[in-house]
């Protein structure tokens, strides 16, 4: 595969300085980036004790160790006795009528909001979560857009010690009631109504609903989502106090997606998501001080946590909310332009999308600079490697992949070494990522079961209401307990970087060969008849057959069912082509944008549709009832 990007300045990047700091500290050197990163993971205490002095962490409190290892890994403690706040790191670059955020949504021009507003507004809702006396550990929950509202509302919540939980509009009131309920939170923050596609939705009665089912809660509190409210010409400074937690004190509560059983409430530590986050961000984005960080996301995403990790570098964070297609897919790159945004982060489908309409706002005259393009949700295509490169040839693609479970990513960008179009650059630093065959034997070269060998401070802390780790111990131990197994399916290229194959229990078998879905999606993509597209393995073994739904405008005849088997036969090979091809309204997503390919394996092996998915977890519960069609209508008959 192709070299299509090639580092330049590396001296003038957060990498080569922090890579100095480790040489200078420790009287070592390394001529490549895999000697770094093989120096982090085989001298933990001293790589995550050196993050801490390289960023120069504010421990109210100092610890008296760094790492104490315990097999499971959710049995390792990290820095004891430490006492810090994370909302005093992300004020520390907080300057006076300097611009901290700036945020449009899908009607109006971009806003953008200064320290002082940020920080008068942030001190209004701290006030009332004061009044109605929310403590250190207590539970804030939000209802909430991608709006200025919402970090401020985290900010004020964090700076008290209390826990965060989010969820975006776009969930339904029994999904949201399966997660909040778990946390009993204490108080309630909503936006009263939203837009999407264009048109207004009204939230106040699923407010009322949740206030009903949500018993735990005694004061909500509205916004509007316009900025009536806010002085956004604000000439004052508020400094208020920071409450000091432990390490180890849950900084928020992220949710697995729900779509098959009860969402898993992922409790995350402040002192180790406040690392990972300076490492994640600055090493491997590279973000400084006045940069301005994207991330197209909602609030029920990990992703929304994420972003708010580049204020911690002195970025300027940008929000977009609303459809990421609305009116069509160029908003989000006429909101890079108009906003000047330096890092531009999306889910893999936009710029496939981009690259099938080959649409006019992606090009280096009006973007040049974006210094790096993220992607993540899914793998990148190769040919979106390509014709993103093309268009903007100066600016780094670094395609992340990691997860809610550490709020991070495992396998991200280097301004050390080259992109190879498919591939993600390089294990992140810190994280031991090794490929297992079955056996548990690790290998390279070829395709196996990603697992991480040591503890990161970033792993949860526990999953909330989770009794003796029963929970935890079964999502990433039950395998092995020696390490962390994430269930994605990988192959290692000692040269050219990480190739995604997606999902391990999601993988095809073929004649007793795995085959990664990622694989088929990139043949997929080069398609520019298809818009969408998710292929399941209906059995394993001999009698495996793969069945493909394809999102198209066009006929589904004969021919181009042939053309789309060739290319797949091309581009991979016999025995990835499907056995049977449907045209269809909708792929199914979560509200956090993963294909629902096991879900949907289960409903067309026969399985009751209300035991396997929970529809208001999804992003388009309108088009199971298609899949439902298909099953009983055409694959009864299949031997299966």
């Amino acid at each position: 595969m192709e070299k299509i990007w090639i580092p330049e300045n590396y001296e003038s990047s957060n990498l080569y300085q922090f890579e100095f700091f480790i040489s200078k500290k420790y009287n070592i050197s390394f001529s490549e980036y895999d000697e770094l990163h093989k120096w982090s993971i085989t001298n933990l205490e001293k790589f995550w004790e050196s993050i801490t002095e390289f960023y120069k962490i504010e421990f109210d409190k100092n610890y008296y160790y760094v790492l104490k290892k315990e097999t499971p890994f959710f049995k390792t403690k990290w820095f004891g006795g430490a006492e810090l706040s994370y909302s005093k790191h992300i004020l520390r670059h907080a300057k006076r009528n300097k611009i901290a955020i700036k945020y449009k949504n899908e009607s109006d021009n971009i806003v953008e909001i200064t320290w002082n507003s940020l920080l008068e507004k942030t001190k209004e809702i701290r006030d009332i979560l004061v009044r109605y006396n929310v403590n250190k550990g207590d539970v804030v929950a939000g209802y909430l857009l991608n709006h200025p509202d919402t970090i401020a509302s985290f900010i004020a919540a964090n700076s008290l010690g209390a826990v965060w939980s989010c969820c975006s509009p776009d969930f339904g009131v029994e999904s949201i009631v399966n997660r909040f309920s778990q946390l009993e939170p204490k108080v309630l923050l909503a936006h009263k109504s939203y837009s999407y596609n264009g048109k207004i939705f009204n939230q106040e009665n699923k407010i009322n609903e949740l206030e009903e089912k949500l018993p735990s809660v005694i004061k909500t509190v509205i916004f509007d989502s316009s900025f009536d409210s806010w002085n956004l010409k604000s000439n004052y400074w508020i400094d208020f106090e920071l409450s000091l937690v432990e390490f180890n004190h849950p900084i928020w509560v992220l949710f697995s997606s729900g779509t098959t059983g009860k969402p898993k409430a992922i409790t995350h530590g402040t002192g180790g998501i406040l690392l990972e986050q300076y490492k994640s961000h600055s090493l491997h984005q590279n973000i400084i001080e006045g940069d301005k960080f994207f991330w197209n996301t909602t609030t029920g995403w990990m992703m929304w946590n994420y972003a708010i990790g580049s204020l911690l570098c002195g970025a300027i964070l940008c929000l977009y909310d609303g459809a990421a297609n609305y009116p069509d897919i160029g908003i989000q790159w006429r909101f890079a332009k108009e906003a000047k945004i330096n890092h531009f982060g999306n889910g893999s489908p936009l710029f496939i999308a981009s690259m099938k309409q080959n649409i006019k706002e992606v090009n280096q005259q009006d973007l040049s600079f974006i210094k790096t393009i993220g992607a993540t949700g899914s793998p990148l295509s190769i040919e979106a490697f390509h014709w993103l490169q093309k268009k903007l040839p100066n600016s780094q693609i670094i395609s992340l992949s990691g997860g809610t479970d550490v709020c991070s990513a495992f396998i991200g960008g280097s301004t050390k070494l080259p992109v190879y179009a498919g591939f993600l650059q390089c294990k992140m630093l810190g994280v031991a990522i090794q490929s297992w065959d079955e056996k548990g034997q690790e290998i390279e070269g070829e395709t196996g079961e990603l697992v991480i060998t040591e503890p990161l401070p970033s792993m949860p802390l526990f999953f909330w209401g989770d009794k003796n780790f029963k929970k935890y111990h079964d999502s990433y131990f039950e395998k092995n307990e020696e390490v962390w197994t994430h269930g994605d399916w990988i192959l290692i290229d000692d040269k050219r970087g990480i190739l995604m194959q997606g999902r391990s229990d999601a993988t095809l078998n073929r004649n007793g060969i795995r085959i990664g879905t990622s694989e088929i999606y990139s043949a997929l993509d080069s398609i520019l008849e298809i818009k969408d597209s998710m292929i399941v393995d209906l059995n394993f073994g001999d009698n495996s057959k793969l069945i493909l739904f394809i999102e198209t405008e066009s006929k589904l005849t004969a021919g181009f069912k042939n053309s789309i088997i060739k290319k797949i036969k091309n581009k991979c090979s016999p025995r990835h082509t499907p056995n049977l091809i449907f045209s269809i309204s909708q792929i199914p997503y979560t509200i956090s944008g993963k294909k629902m390919e096991i879900p949907i394996k289960k409903i067309l092996l026969g399985q009751n549709v209300n035991d396997v998915i929970s529809k208001g977890a999804m992003r388009n519960p309108e088009c199971i009832d298609d899949y439902l069609v298909i099953r009983n209508q055409y694959l009864k008959s299949l031997d299966l």
